[in-house]
């Protein structure tokens, strides 16, 4: 079985490293993103996802200047996204230095963009983000855009059918919880166990101890940390060392170097 992973979320605005509640309330600096992912690189965090939450030609530059720059500096696997529309988008964050790419928008737009991606540079290079958010108390619905356009697809459906487009894995990322550090959708999160095959990530609500081991406990593989990390005192180490200490199957190196 593959061991449940601690990933960091870095959301780059202008090329700063910034946080919001629910993708657009209560904007907050969080610091330098080469600094900060060197940190967690000493921490041994399992990897990182970088996104463009504003992306275009200019972020796109920055963005490629960013992570070149991370790649010198640390020794983990990162997944990049923001505005990847295009296998030339994907190729380019590739050569900067990501090891996969994330595909959001123009997946829901383009699905077989999703199969040509894979098959050009394989499904492991590629990461299907969903944004979705709750309408009603069961009922939810994808948002592309950053968050900004609702699209009739149910989020479960899209996963599943993301997978047969042979994606790698799946991000799946609560509106309505992300920056709240309230926990995750473990209503979500069970209902795609019992059905997705390829890895899934889940993001959005991040507060505690307890909200990822919920999370992992669920069924995720793996679990996208964004404020906990930036704003408490809860460090991946303390994390990874209360996981394994629930019989959780985590890496036990305190450095990715290993």
């Amino acid at each position: 079985m593959l061991k449940k992973r601690l990933i960091p979320k870095f959301l780059l605005r202008d090329g700063r490293l910034v946080k919001y509640t629910c993708f657009f309330d209560n904007e907050r600096i969080a610091g330098n993103p080469v600094t900060t992912a060197k940190v967690y690189n000493d921490y041994g965090v399992d990897e990182l996802i970088v996104l463009d939450i504003v992306p275009s030609a200019a972020s796109r530059a920055r963005v490629e200047d960013i992570i070149g720059r991370m790649s010198e500096e640390i020794f983990m696997p990162f997944t990049v996204g923001g505005g990847v529309k295009t296998a030339e988008d994907v190729n380019a964050l590739l050569r900067a230095g990501a090891d996969k790419v994330s595909i959001n928008s123009e997946a829901v737009r383009r699905p077989e963009f999703v199969r040509e991606a894979a098959r050009t540079f394989g499904d492991q290079c590629i990461t299907v983000s969903i944004d979705y958010k709750r309408i009603g108390s069961h009922h939810a619905s994808v948002y592309i855009d950053g968050g900004r356009e609702h699209v009739a697809l149910d989020p479960v459906e899209w996963a599943l059918r993301c997978e047969d487009l042979h994606c790698g894995e799946i991000l799946m990322s609560s509106i309505d919880r992300d920056g709240t550090m309230q926990g995750y959708d473990l209503e979500m999160i069970n209902t795609l166990t019992k059905r997705l095959g390829v890895p899934m990530i889940v993001s959005g609500g991040c507060g505690s101890l307890q909200h990822a081991i919920d999370a992992l406990e669920a069924g995720a593989s793996a679990v996208a940390i964004s404020s906990m990390f930036l704003f408490t005192d809860h460090s991946p180490i303390k994390l990874r060392s209360h996981l394994a200490s629930r019989g959780l199957d985590v890496r036990t190196s305190a450095s990715s170097r290993n």
